[in-house]
């Protein structure tokens, strides 16, 4: 029984994405501070923390936090797909960013299944 959302894998694999996402947002350039960057940054916290909210929210809403937190997941391999596009990010750090979170989507389409049954 899980007693805590910090022991969910995809909430502990989330939190790295952020900081994985943190870390390659520094180098973007200064015009990008209030647009992509801020944006990126948003939707990666919003993976995390919507996992944990619906976690101490309880079942009923839980699968409705998930799904928003795959949402971001899904705004977040568009946004790191424009950014290797405009050559913000290596093609290295693209595959292990996109790699990363699609270990995180599929752990969210998991427990957002198995809370369905």
């Amino acid at each position: 029984m899980i007693k805590s959302y910090k022991e969910l894998i995809a909430y502990q694999k989330a939190y790295k994405l952020v900081q994985v996402l943190y870390q390659l947002t520094k180098h973007y350039p200064k015009s990008e501070l209030y647009g992509m960057v801020s944006q990126i940054r948003r939707a990666a916290v919003s993976i995390p923390s919507n996992i944990a909210e619906g976690f101490m929210r309880g079942s009923k809403e839980y699968i409705q936090f998930l799904k928003i937190a795959l949402g971001s997941s899904a705004e977040i391999e568009t946004l790191v797909s424009l950014s290797k596009d405009l050559n913000y990010c290596s093609l290295e750090k693209y595959s292990e960013i996109i790699e990363l979170n699609t270990e995180v989507t599929k752990l969210l389409i998991h427990y957002i299944k198995k809370l369905r049954n």
